[in-house]
């Protein structure tokens, strides 16, 4: 796989809780997690193989900056290249996550599945990974 070059950018009213879940429910793994005060200010969560998400909590618009424009939480749709669907799936599944689209096969070759996470956000789960997919 390249190495990854774009990192999601999430925003939770809970950042601790959705760093647990997101753990609990998806399987990420805490890179590291900086906080003071009870506020998430930057999480990185590893996902599989050389993949990353980064998280915060939400802050007022007059904080700084990036959180006057930020958008609203729980607005995010992201894909996550797994290497086992069906188990990533009961995972999910097993933790409560609300699942959106059932673990299906699609026409151009993934076993894919997405679900909700607490604050709205939508995941994507599947085996398609556009590095190694030829070019059209």
């Amino acid at each position: 796989m390249s190495e990854q070059n774009v990192f999601p950018a999430l925003r939770y009213q809970d950042a601790h809780a959705a760093i647990e879940w997101l753990e609990r429910a998806f399987g990420f793994e805490r890179h590291a997690v900086y906080e003071d005060d009870g506020v998430v200010h930057h999480a990185k969560l590893k996902a599989g193989d050389g993949a990353m998400v980064m998280l915060g909590s939400v802050k007022s618009p007059e904080h700084n900056g990036y959180n006057a424009v930020a958008p609203p939480p729980g607005s995010a749709s992201i894909y996550v290249v797994v290497s086992d669907t069906d188990a990533h799936f009961a995972r999910a599944q097993a933790a409560g996550a609300e699942i959106l689209m059932e673990l299906h096969d699609t026409d151009y070759g993934s076993r894919d599945y997405m679900a909700r996470d607490p604050e709205g956000n939508v995941w994507s789960f599947g085996t398609y990974n556009p590095w190694t997919a030829p070019a059209a």
